[in-house]
């Protein structure tokens, strides 16, 4: 099996073209001399990263896979129930729409019998069984039908749409993943595209934006020449999903944007490839569909462990998360 690390400084796509730096016998990776690493390790390896970027430059790491027994994520084809689940009836009826901190430590529960956002923290990252409940925030005097949340990565914003102002409500966290200490910033409308805004999602580096909108049933697309300002948002273009998800309630990309998965109300979800990372445009049902009427009445939430090994569905009927693997 070889490893390839395609390492990026700053928001940039590099390819197996670029400057590929030298892995040592400890799989020890110099950013400072490359950005493309290939690696074939004999035994059970761990990755280390030396001469990191300064502080506050972002960088991304892609890591792929070729060979025998490689298992890859993201395989909806072969998910399947781990028979966990989070039962959230407690906190809230009406759930519409989850996300996880990126190192599944947290999870964010949007409702709409509360009007709010309910926090848990997982004491085993990703494991649902270890979910505790720990405060809510009330978005209600923006929104009175939320819908869908997103977070920047780094857990000082927050992003609601809903469907009674048909917009995106942006909020400040003046500590990072701390709900308690969100306030609101300003809106973005999406009336002019969408009568009822469901599911939202962002590119990794807040430069797009993706809505999913049920009465389409479509998924809208815009472009945010500041990212994570949605003022700065402008619509580009939409992607319709009419001949498989007639009820779009979730949307998750792939960490490159080259995969996005679309959840049904049906409580079917979707696979959809693009050609062109990032671009509706180029969209294409991948013929796989997951069936997860198994555990969901209604389906409402989707999400993903970040390698893609995980899956989580929330229910709007059991009032529950469920836990996949994939």
């Amino acid at each position: 099996m070889t490893v390839l690390i395609d390492y990026t400084k700053g928001f940039f796509e590099t390819t197996e073209g670029d400057t590929v730096g030298t892995v040592t016998g400890n799989a020890t990776l110099d950013l400072s001399t490359g950005s493309v690493f290939s690696h074939t390790p004999t035994a059970n390896t761990t990755f280390a990263f030396s001469n990191p970027p300064a502080s506050g430059t972002a960088s991304s790491a892609t890591l792929k896979l070729t060979g025998a027994n490689v298992v890859a994520g993201y395989d909806l084809a072969n998910a399947s129930y781990d028979s966990v689940s989070l039962s959230v009836i407690s906190e809230e009826s009406l759930g519409h729409d989850i996300f996880f901190k990126p190192d599944g430590t947290k999870v964010y529960l949007l409702g709409t019998s509360g009007d709010d956002v309910n926090e848990y923290s997982l004491s085993t990252a990703w494991d649902l069984s270890t979910a505790s409940y720990v405060q809510n925030f009330s978005v209600s005097a923006q929104e009175t039908g939320p819908s869908g949340i997103f977070f920047k990565p780094d857990g000082t914003k927050m992003y609601i749409t809903g469907t009674s102002g048909d917009d995106v409500n942006e909020y400040n966290l003046s500590t990072a993943w701390d709900i308690s200490t969100a306030s609101y910033s300003q809106v973005f409308s999406v009336a002019a595209q969408m009568g009822n805004p469901r599911a939202i999602f962002f590119k990794g580096d807040g430069t797009k934006m993706f809505i999913a909108d049920q009465t389409g049933p479509d998924i809208n697309e815009y472009s945010l020449s500041t990212g994570w300002d949605v003022s700065t948002a402008s619509f580009t273009q939409l992607f319709s999903t009419s001949s498989q998800a007639t009820s779009p309630q979730a949307i998750y990309f792939s960490p490159d944007g080259t995969e996005m998965f679309v959840g049904d109300a049906a409580s079917d979800i979707y696979k959809y490839s693009l050609s062109t990372a990032w671009d509706l445009s180029t969209a294409s049902y991948a013929s796989i569909t997951f069936d997860a009427s198994s555990q969901n009445t209604a389906l409402l939430g989707l999400s993903f462990k970040d390698d893609g090994s995980k899956m989580y569905t929330l229910d709007n009927q059991t009032d529950a998360i469920y836990q996949y693997s994939t």
